[in-house]
């Protein structure tokens, strides 16, 4: 059996900030935030929060495949940033949805989650243990940043974005996933802080800490590679590819994997300038906006890949 992707949906936060607006926060610049990462715009939640974003992602996705959530076998869910410790985010959705017999549970992957559960759903799908799954990405990243630090406030933005997959006996799958924890220290975010009655400390949440330079080195490294191995593995050669889907962290880290891929940055779309960094949501929320614009045609060969915290890696070939 193939995972096929029959539905796509997405939803970003309700509030689009401009780097003008930022301006007023920290000292910082349009011309400085977009001229390093390509970034104008972003979403930001307020009331909704990441399950209703993600629960609205899950529904349009449900919707544009024909599938009722009653239908659901799986839910698997990818966030760094749910909005309890528990119950998961994940059940949460299944509860909004009504996707009654669906087993639920979430996955942390960072920015790579969503490669990690598409690949984790597959493995599912190819056992046979299930036919029809769910697929979520999402983060409301604004509540883990520090908004006085302009290094890091700039860049991420709250999304959410879904896909429907099925069993099928036909079409293309393949995927490969990896990870460094000794690196792990190069992007960091801290949870609650380890304070009891014992310690006399109240447990605090830590803000997301960065070293971009590592960052930018790390992906623009091991993303080609990645995607490179995964080809010729599969025999697949990179001019038959339509799209690549990479994470939208970095309007210039994408380009410098286009160009050590030695292809057209046309076949790598973008759409950072006005999300920004959304983590786990960032490639289905493109994916989305590549199948609601009609710019994919069934039979089209796509490399999705993704990299984060971890640190964490991932690439899929798939076929549309």
């Amino acid at each position: 059996m193939i995972t096929k992707i029959i539905g796509t949906g997405s939803c970003a936060g309700s509030r689009r900030v401009t780097n003008q607006e930022l301006e007023q926060l920290v000292e910082t610049s349009d011309e400085w935030i977009h001229s390093r990462t390509g970034i104008s715009t972003r979403y930001l939640a307020q009331e909704e929060g990441s399950c209703a974003m993600a629960a609205e992602a899950a529904k349009k996705a449900c919707a544009q495949a024909g599938v009722s959530p009653k239908e659901l076998d799986l839910i698997l869910l990818a966030t760094s940033t749910p909005e309890n410790c528990f119950p998961s985010e994940a059940c949460q959705v299944q509860g909004r949805i009504g996707a009654d017999h669906a087993v639920a549970f979430d996955i942390s992957a960072a920015c790579s989650g969503f490669i990690f559960a598409l690949h984790t759903v597959h493995s599912f799908l190819v056992s046979g243990t299930y036919r029809t799954a769910l697929v979520i990405g999402v983060d409301e990243l604004s509540k883990a940043v520090d908004w006085s630090d302009r290094r890091t406030c700039v860049l991420f933005g709250d999304g959410a974005g879904a896909c429907v997959v099925r069993a099928e006996k036909e079409g293309r799958f393949c995927s490969t996933i990896g990870s460094d924890g000794s690196r792990g220290d190069i992007l960091t975010c801290q949870a609650r802080s380890g304070g009891n009655f014992l310690t006399g400390k109240r447990p605090e949440l830590g803000f997301i800490a960065m070293d971009g330079q590592e960052v930018f080195k790390f992906a623009v490294k091991k993303v080609p590679a990645c995607i490179e191995e995964m080809l010729e593995k599969e025999g697949e050669k990179k001019e038959n590819i339509r799209f690549y889907l990479l994470h939208q962290a970095n309007e210039r880290i994408i380009e410098t994997v286009a160009k050590r891929l030695g292809e057209p940055v046309e076949k790598f779309p973008m759409n950072i300038g006005q999300y920004g960094n959304t983590s786990a949501a960032s490639i289905p929320i493109l994916f989305d906006e590549l199948n609601q614009e009609g710019k994919l045609k069934r039979g089209d060969k796509l490399v999705l890949a993704g990299f984060g915290a971890g640190l964490t890696w991932g690439s899929i070939l798939l076929e549309w």
